[in-house]
């Protein structure tokens, strides 16, 4: 069975971190364009990073730079989003997709909220708040 699983959620105060872990089984993620995501209530998915290990490229949305920082285990795999210095607006369902490599890391991050890709996870939620 090809699934991603996403866990690491949580509740946090503002200034703390979270690091999310997006775990493939049945694939090798190694092959694939990752990206995280998230979905606030009444927002539109936004791309928030995505990686791909073809050329090592990463992609990180204006609204996290600096804060987040994606990585990857291949012997695990698993990708990760470490998270720090985070806000409230940063509060959401975070999902991980993978999509075959020829889409770009911007691609990916940017496409449209409907868009869907080969693979997503069920999504974990963050909540940022004091």
């Amino acid at each position: 069975q090809l699934q991603l699983v996403e866990s690491g959620g949580g509740l946090v105060q503002p200034g703390g971190s979270l690091r999310l872990s997006c775990a493939a089984s049945g694939f090798t993620l190694d092959e694939y364009t990752i990206g995280w995501f998230r979905q606030a209530p009444g927002k539109e998915r936004e791309g928030v990073s995505c990686v791909r290990s073809s050329d090592g490229s990463t992609y990180y949305a204006d609204s996290v730079k600096g804060r987040f920082t994606i990585s990857r285990d291949n012997a695990k795999n698993t990708v990760y989003l470490q998270m720090n210095s985070l806000k409230p607006e940063d509060t959401a369902v975070y999902y991980c997709a993978a999509e075959p490599p020829i889409i770009t890391v911007r691609a990916m991050c940017e496409a449209p909220g409907r868009y869907e890709f080969d693979y997503w996870g069920q999504g974990t939620q963050v909540t940022i708040s004091s």
